[in-house]
């Protein structure tokens, strides 16, 4: 039992390295004296140990995919690059909130090992190979999140961010519980690879009750993408919340939800079951309305944070798209998506409070004039938003062009055609931001404080993957390509 255990322990070291490193944060803040610099220290010890937890998972892309723990989990390529996604948003989460004035300065370590938490129950998720194990990692990185959404609390905005966040969180879990008990109860295994050929043979009344099961339990995952209609708490939730918290939940929750939804579709979906067809007919729906509802109401925020918020409901609804192809080319769709997103979304959120900690707000003036101020930064926020519209030659431009190209060679033109109505309603919200940065008259000369050499550094280094994805994407491309799902 110990020798099966230790071996199943060897293709999960990216986890245990994880969950050692929240202990010791957790032991390191408890003895922490902030007259010593050991705060920063805290922050290096995270950062550092995070990239050790990058070297294992690119390791693990190699590796033969394999179920572990009775089959609970599975460390596949496809979970594997999730990961390494979730990790480098983690990474680029702590590494705003250590200059963020956002978060108080005794809560930034705790931001640490919150944050690290949440990039644990992802990674569970990730790797979900049964209806518990998904649902463990659905409230392990729900329950701190609600923590991190009110982190603000002598703010009455960030205290009803947190509340809306664990009033929506608790319901839709809960909702999401109930139909998992009800596909237990119905197919007698929460093991997907048992519960899969059981659905071929159901008739009747079970049939009724087990696709009313997967809506309820579609809820739980829905609420996590954020997509419509479960998407009402993500923008008074963003805008409440401390802008790296709202960065970081921009990326890791986004991204471990929509892993579950790519698995569980493929899982149940991708044969000729009697579900499939309903299941992708809802897939649709919610795509077409999630991508239009982001879009329609961003043209309208003047919050940057509220407007990013929104967008990214827009952009889980493209990435949607990837799921209804049920097949290898739609998940190297959205993992591609997903890294693109990774970078443009961090450099977006980098700005933004950089500008939000001089001026006090995250308002679209702040922006006015930043060409005269910051150039640089002007110029890669201006490219940023152009990636993000989908506009050539940067890599938003290649990762919305694979989506069109899968849902095109299955025929679903009528959704290629809402999916480009998107792509130009987002243009003009994107392009208004640039305009007032561009164009705009500056209210002073000022420099930013934030844009130290340092951090202006560091935001051209994640603006070089938005450039040159769009251009040198092959290699990416396979890589995702690769990164198949493991059924067994």
């Amino acid at each position: 039992m110990i020798q099966q255990l230790l071996e199943f322990l060897s293709f999960y070291i990216p986890e245990v390295i994880c969950i050692a490193l929240m202990t010791t944060l957790l032991l390191a803040e408890s003895t922490v004296k902030e007259e010593h610099g050991s705060r920063d220290k805290i922050y290096s010890y995270a950062l550092i140990v995070l990239g050790i937890t990058l070297i294992f998972l690119f390791q693990n892309l190699s590796k033969a995919p394999v179920n572990i723990f009775h089959n609970a989990v599975t460390i596949d390529p496809f979970s594997t690059l999730v990961k390494i996604i979730m990790v480098l948003g983690t990474m680029g989460a702590i590494y705003l909130s250590r200059s963020s004035k956002d978060i108080y300065t005794n809560l930034k370590s705790e931001f640490a090992i919150m944050a690290v938490g949440v990039l644990i129950g992802g990674m569970l998720l990730a790797s979900a190979n049964n209806m518990l194990t998904l649902y463990l990692g659905i409230e392990t990185l729900s329950i701190l999140s609600y923590v991190m959404s009110a982190f603000k609390r002598d703010e009455s905005t960030s205290a009803e961010a947190g509340l809306k966040y664990a009033l929506y969180g608790g319901l839709s879990a809960g909702v999401a519980l109930y139909g998992m008990s009800h596909l237990y109860g119905v197919l007698g295994s929460i093991q997907f690879v048992e519960m899969m050929p059981k659905l071929a043979t159901l008739q009747g009344l079970d049939v009724a009750i087990t696709s009313v099961s997967f809506l309820l339990f579609f809820v739980g995952i829905g609420y996590k993408i954020s997509c419509f209609p479960f998407h009402m708490w993500t923008p008074d939730v963003y805008q409440g919340s401390p802008i790296p918290v709202t960065a970081f939940f921009s990326i890791v929750p986004k991204i471990a939800g929509l892993a579950a939804l790519v698995r569980v579709s493929m899982i149940f979906f991708s044969g000729n079951s009697i579900f499939a067809v309903s299941w992708i007919g809802l897939m649709l729906v919610i795509a077409a309305m999630t991508m239009t509802v982001g879009n329609v109401t961003a043209i309208g925020q003047s919050s940057v944070k509220r407007l990013l918020a929104f967008s990214s409901i827009g952009h889980v609804g493209m990435m949607i798209l990837g799921v209804v192809v049920l097949n290898n080319d739609g998940i190297r769709a959205i993992l591609f998506y997903g890294i693109t997103y990774l970078f443009m979304t961090l450099i977006a959120f980098y700005i933004t409070s950089h500008l939000s900690d001089m001026y006090g707000s995250d308002s679209e003036d702040v922006f006015r004039g930043l060409i005269y101020k910051h150039p640089v930064m002007a110029i890669v926020m201006a490219g940023v938003l152009f990636s993000l519209a989908g506009m050539p030659p940067f890599s938003g431009f290649v990762a919305k062009f694979n989506i069109f190209s899968v849902i095109i060679e299955k025929k679903y033109y009528g959704m290629a055609l809402v999916a480009a109505i998107n792509s130009v309603i987002s243009l003009y919200y994107y392009m208004k931001l640039a305009k007032t940065m561009i164009f705009g008259q500056a209210d002073g000369t000022e420099q930013i404080l934030g844009f130290t050499k340092a951090n202006q550094a560091v935001i051209v280094a994640l603006f070089v993957p938005v450039l040159f994805l769009g251009i040198f994407w092959e290699k990416v491309m396979l890589i995702s390509g690769n990164a198949t799902i493991f059924i067994k």
